[in-house]
């Protein structure tokens, strides 16, 4: 059964970073939407700026920046027609794998969840094929000793007004718990500028940094995108 995104969102004060990926509810576009959060103030110092191929994240004030490890990656990139979705630098392995025409299954099996225990932030990636059919990936430790890797994918066809919500952490909590199960079935709904806004207002406001949106148009392949950022670059003013 379809969930309401912005409900699920109201409901989580600290998701961490979210993937959805599904198909308008006209069906004639698909839909990707990436999502940054952050509690620590080197989490919170970032924006995300348009590259040719997608999206990276770069600092809102380089002079703040204390470790770029983990915050700084390029979270969208495109490969041919299709679209790479992750929080971390994973996306670069993906493309890699997929440039030699190998499954995106294949790249993850070289990567594992984020060195940060005792949260050991999950990798969560996504794969946007250009019929509108998707694929959800989850990399998260198997147990709190970050010992061991869990390796799950998620494949699906696209269909109106579906999408499918992957996100890092279950709730807020020390330590962060993460995501568990499947991911959740959500209704997509509104058009590119409708959905922007009403995801943007459900994200807790303290905790919120960046959000992408694109539809892309099934049949010419052409897109349309938003990125709103709750921080500006150092010396832009709001």
């Amino acid at each position: 059964m379809k969930q309401d995104l912005c409900a699920l969102l109201r409901g989580n004060p600290y998701p961490g970073r979210g993937i959805v990926l599904g198909r308008a509810a006209d069906g004639k576009s698909s839909v990707a939407v990436y999502f940054i959060m952050g509690r620590s103030a080197n989490s919170r110092n970032r924006i995300f700026a348009e590259e040719p191929d997608g999206i990276r994240t770069q600092a809102a004030d380089p002079a703040k920046m204390e470790d770029p490890s983990l915050i700084i990656y390029h979270p969208v990139r495109q490969m041919g027609r299709g679209l790479i979705v992750t929080n971390g630098d994973q996306t670069d392995t993906i493309l890699e794998f997929l440039k030699q025409g190998l499954p995106m299954e294949q790249a993850l099996r070289t990567r594992a969840f984020e060195p940060d225990g005792p949260n050991w932030t999950p990798r969560i990636s996504g794969l946007l094929g250009p019929n509108g059919s998707y694929k959800l990936s989850i990399l998260k430790a198997a147990d709190e000793t970050g010992r061991r890797c869990l390796r799950q994918t998620f494949e699906y066809p696209g269909q109106p007004g579906l999408g499918h919500f992957l996100h890092t952490y279950a709730g807020d909590g020390s330590p962060l718990p993460s995501f568990a199960g499947e991911p959740e079935p959500v209704a997509i709904e509104g058009e590119l500028d409708a959905l922007t806004a009403a995801v943007w207002e459900s994200l807790n406001d303290d905790n919120k940094i960046s959000l992408f949106v694109r539809f892309t148009d099934l049949e010419t392949h052409t897109f349309q995108q938003r990125i709103v950022n709750k921080y500006q670059p150092l010396g832009v003013r709001r």
